[in-house]
This record gives structure tokens, C-alpha cells and sequence, in this order.
């Protein structure tokens, strides 16, 4: 599971950011004509339009060429391939994460560390691009939070407040059942929502084993034999064994989930953020009903949220125009290059940069999100920081949340699947 018209205040802001950007990037003389080649997918097309003609404007002896290519495993081809032969765009977006990580960044990117405008991106997102001691891509786009979609009107006929701790929420959940409500829709008609009760925790899993990431990528950690991460597991569990689900779970769909929560059939969703966009097409009089939290853990004190981070501007060693595409990052991580994205792309998800503000008709679930990244409550999820991930985590997940499988033993049967796929990688330890 593992997009822009000049806003009002952009041109207002247009000086002051200008100089930011050059005090900080080495911006390229006013009168020294420079051209850059962008690279991004169709999908981005829009959002790399609204960051160009704003830069462009700022700066209007720099011109950039925008260069779609095709998504998917063509965009990884094409990237690799280019980065081997020299011939690769001055800039280019790219996956963060454990894809950035497969192109030998290292050795191909060029290090950002030292630049001040690496200041202003979260260091949530600076973890997903960062190899050995160096820091290699700023923040393309929005983050997704990943948790509960919860009805907000149900809360509130309920007296109910956003749970911060486990207990809390599972309390929550048997006063939604006397209420006559199912507490929580699952839809395994598609088995990937059927995951993210394990993904969506893995900010707890983080904040109780700091080093798990590390550990699991070089077979020294697995999910069965660290408490912490099993909890996902049982968590999935426990809803089936305390009837949570809603009677259809088994049959129904995605978009029969979103239904359903919006309508006040059940009161929450384990999702993605994305699925607000959704909401607002099929229901855009509710956007403003679904609301967004963190999957609670056992300590409200560490309570936070997983992250799924978006995408970034890279810089290649080979491009001959490195002060104008280090000033070009620079507005990309800036309030105002923020705003810029917005313009074409309405944000379905906070940016990560410090001092963003979404503009007031973003979905609420993006500002629910946004306040976790400001409060430093943000951890990404754990295919940003590790390569190993296996396949067959739906379908596991399937048979826990329909009570065929036990928590324990799914466990060890995703650690066997984690296993063929690590050794597929080539990877240390395996």
C-alpha cells in the first residue's frame, strides 16, 4: 500500500519568498538565463505545474521543462535506467521510502543535508529519504494518515470523545453496540482495507521498539516474536471476537465501508486518509462528518499516528545546473511552494512542512492529520523505512478479521512470507 493556480497569498509573498529561497539554495543570478528538466508522472502533472509557474514567476531567468513519463514499475525502469547512464533530468519525482532506497542514492542523488530549507520539512518525511548520513529529496505532494475514519455526528449523539488509548476505543466500541450501531466497518470483499489495523499501528510499534525497523530488515526482529508488533494482530482479533465488525463484513466492499460511515451505519472505518477524496465526490455534503484518528496504542502519553508520506524532488549527480535545482527544492519546501501545489491539486492530507496551513475547504481528515505532524506525533509507516513487506498480508489479515486464523498464528505465517520475499531482495541477514 505503498498532485496546482496561484493562490491569493502566494503573490503577496512573492519577494519575501524569493529571497528565502535564494538565501538559502544559492539561486542562480537574477540575470543568468538557467533551464531545468522536471520529471514526474501524469498523476503529478498538475501539481508540478502549479510549483513551476509559481517558481517560474518568482524567477523569471530560470525556465523548466516538464517531462511526463509512465507510473508504476515503467517509472522505476525508467529511473533506474537513467541514473545508470547519465541522462537523467535535472530534477525528478520519485517515490520516498523503500523505493528511493533501490537506487543507490548514495551514490547517484545529490546529499541536501546542510541546506536551511531541510528546517522546514518534517523530520517524519526526512527519515523516508535519507541514506547513510545524508538527505536526499524534500516532500512532493500530501501525506496520508493512516488509522480510523470515524463518523463525527455519531460521536457527538453519543457523548463520545477521540479515544487516545486502546482501552478507550474498545470502550467506545461497546457503547456504539448498545446504541445499535456496528462499531467498526471492515470490507473484505477487498482484502487490502483488511490490513491496516496492522499498518495503521505501527507508530505504536515504533514508539515501543525505536529500533524495530532496523531490526526487522536484517531478519533480527519479526512480528511474532516482538510483543509490539503482534499487537496488530490481536487488535484485528479482538474486534472479531467482540462482534464489531458489521454483519456483511465478509462481502462488502470499499466503497460499502465508506457508505456505511457516512450514513452512521457504523461509527468507524480503519483507512487512509485518501478516502476522503472519495467521500467528497460520492457524498460531498458529509466530507465535513468524517473525521480522522490516530490507531490508539496502551499509552496516551505516546499516542501518535502512522504516516504514509508522499512522494520527492530529487536532484541527480549528473545535472549540469545544481544552484538553480537546489533553489527550485527550496521554494518546493516552503510554505509558498505549499500553496503552489494547492492551487491545481486540492490536498487531500497535510504537507510535511513546518508552517503549512491547507486551505479551509481541505476534508477534515486532513487537518485531523496535519495536527499530528505538528505536534510531532508522526511516524512513517513501515514500508518507508524498510524494504520487507509481504505479499500475502491481506489475505493473513482476511482470516484474523473473520476469525479462521488466530493472531498468533497469523503472525508466523506472515514472518514465513516476509522471509521468501527478503530473500527475493537479496537482502543482509536472510
Amino acid at each position: 500500500m505503498h498532485g496546482a493556480r496561484m493562490s491569493r497569498g502566494l503573490a503577496a509573498t512573492a519577494l519575501a519568498a524569493s529571497l528565502a529561497v535564494g538565501a538559502t539554495a544559492g539561486v542562480a543570478a537574477q540575470d543568468e538565463e538557467v533551464s531545468l528538466s522536471y520529471l514526474v508522472t501524469d498523476v503529478q502533472f498538475d501539481l508540478a505545474t502549479g510549483l513551476v509557474d509559481a517558481y517560474t514567476e518568482m524567477h523569471p531567468n530560470v525556465k523548466i521543462d516538464i517531462e511526463i513519463a509512465p507510473g508504476g514499475e515503467e517509472l522505476d525502469n525508467l529511473v533506474k535506467t537513467r541514473l545508470a547512464t547519465g541522462e537523467m533530468n535535472d530534477i525528478f519525482f520519485y517515490n520516498s521510502g523503500s523505493l528511493m532506497q533501490a537506487i543507490n542514492p548514495t551514490e547517484v542523488l545529490i546529499d541536501l543535508s546542510g541546506e536551511a530549507f531541510l528546517d522546514n520539512v518534517a523530520e517524519s518525511f526526512q527519515a523516508t529519504v535519507t541514506a547513510g548520513d545524508g538527505i536526499y529529496g524534500v516532500p512532493t505532494g500530501t501525506a496520508m494518515g493512516g488509522g480510523i475514519l470515524y463518523n463525527r455526528v455519531v460521536y457527538a449523539d453519543l457523548g463520545l470523545e477521540v479515544p487516545t488509548t486502546w482501552d478507550e476505543f474498545a470502550a467506545n466500541n461497546e457503547i456504539i453496540k448498545e446504541a445499535g450501531i456496528a462499531p467498526v466497518a471492515q470490507t473484505y470483499f477487498d482484502a487490502w482495507t483488511a490490513q491496516l489495523f496492522i499498518l495503521a499501528d505501527y507508530y505504536n510499534v515504533n514508539a515501543a521498539e525505536p529500533g524495530f525497523a532496523d531490526a526487522y530488515t536484517v531478519n533480527e526482529a519479526s512480528y511474532s516474536d516482538t510483543p509490539a508488533a503482534l499487537a496488530g494482530f490481536e487488535r484485528l482479533q479482538e474486534g472479531f471476537d467482540k462482534g464489531w465488525w458489521q454483519e456483511d463484513f465478509g462481502s462488502a466492499s470499499f466503497e460499502d465501508g465508506l457508505n456505511l460511515l457516512v450514513e452512521g451505519q457504523v461509527a468507524h472505518y480503519p483507512m487512509l486518509t485518501f478516502a476522503a477524496g472519495n467521500v467528497s465526490l460520492t457524498h460531498p455534503d458529509k466530507v465535513g462528518d468524517i473525521g480522522f484518528f490516530a490507531q490508539p496504542g496502551d499509552d496516551a502519553e505516546m499516542n501518535g499516528a502512522t504516516i504514509w508520506m508522499p512522494s520527492a524532488t530529487y536532484i541527480p549527480k549528473t545535472t549540469e545546473n545544481v544552484e538553480a535545482a537546489l533553489g527550485f527544492l527550496g521554494f518546493i519546501a516552503s510554505v509558498e511552494g505549499t500553496e503552489a501545489q494547492s492551487t491545481g491539486v486540492p490536498p487531500s492530507g497535510p504537507y510535511p512542512i513546518k508552517g503549512a496551513v491547507l486551505p479551509a475547504d481541505a476534508p477534515q481528515v486532513a487537518h485531523d492529520t496535519q495536527a499530528y505532524l505538528e505536534n510531532d506525533a508522526a511516524y512513517p509507516a513501515l514500508e518507508f523505512v524498510s524494504p520487507v513487506k509481504g505479499p500475502s498480508l491481506p489475505q493473513i489479515t482476511v482470516e484474523v478479521g473473520s476469525g479462521l486464523r488466530s493472531a498468533v498464528d497469523a503472525a508466523a505465517l506472515y514472518d514465513q512470507d516476509v522471509e521468501k520475499q527478503a530473500k527475493q531482495l537479496g537482502l543482509e541477514g536472510w
